[in-house]
């Protein structure tokens, strides 16, 4: 599992020119998965999230109270080792995906639940936000570094 992470004064998914989902404070998560991907990868992405001490006097979402955007995102395993056209080879297959995505969103309400909208798996969205900092980072659950 491979998530970009921003802290954001505010994000927002449209999808049909119609808003879907918006946060303020908090962090935007494009998340995309890889078949080898499970709950023990997940329940250690969510705990990092909530505990990142991102926020102004090193505070986490949890201690600000803060708000997560979940947008699926399976570009996030392209390959462009060859040529200029991406591979999606390492990407979980579309419902394989769509099942861990709705587990990750599950696990993820059981610990912030009111607290987390989420974008809509496999829709053209437009996605918006106000990057505050800007901080950006990445994780990889097979590499915890």
């Amino acid at each position: 599992m491979k998530i970009v992470i921003q802290r954001v004064k505010s994000a927002s998914v449209t999808i049909h020119d119609i808003q879907h989902a918006t946060i303020k404070d908090g962090l935007l998560c494009f998340v995309g998965f890889c078949d080898t991907d499970n709950e023990d990868d997940f329940q250690w992405a969510i705990k990092k999230l909530l505990n990142l001490k991102l926020f102004y006097g090193n505070q986490s979402l949890q201690h600000i109270n803060g708000e997560l955007l979940v947008v699926s995102q399976f570009t996030l395993f392209a390959s462009i080792k060859k040529g200029n056209s991406p591979s999606w080879s390492r990407a979980a297959k579309p419902e394989i995906a769509q099942k861990m995505y709705n587990t990750f969103i599950a696990l993820c309400h059981e610990h912030i639940s009111d607290k987390i909208k989420t974008g809509v798996f496999g829709a053209d969205m437009q996605v918006e936000l106000v990057n505050n900092g800007p901080i950006t980072l990445t994780i990889d659950t097979k590499n915890k570094q």
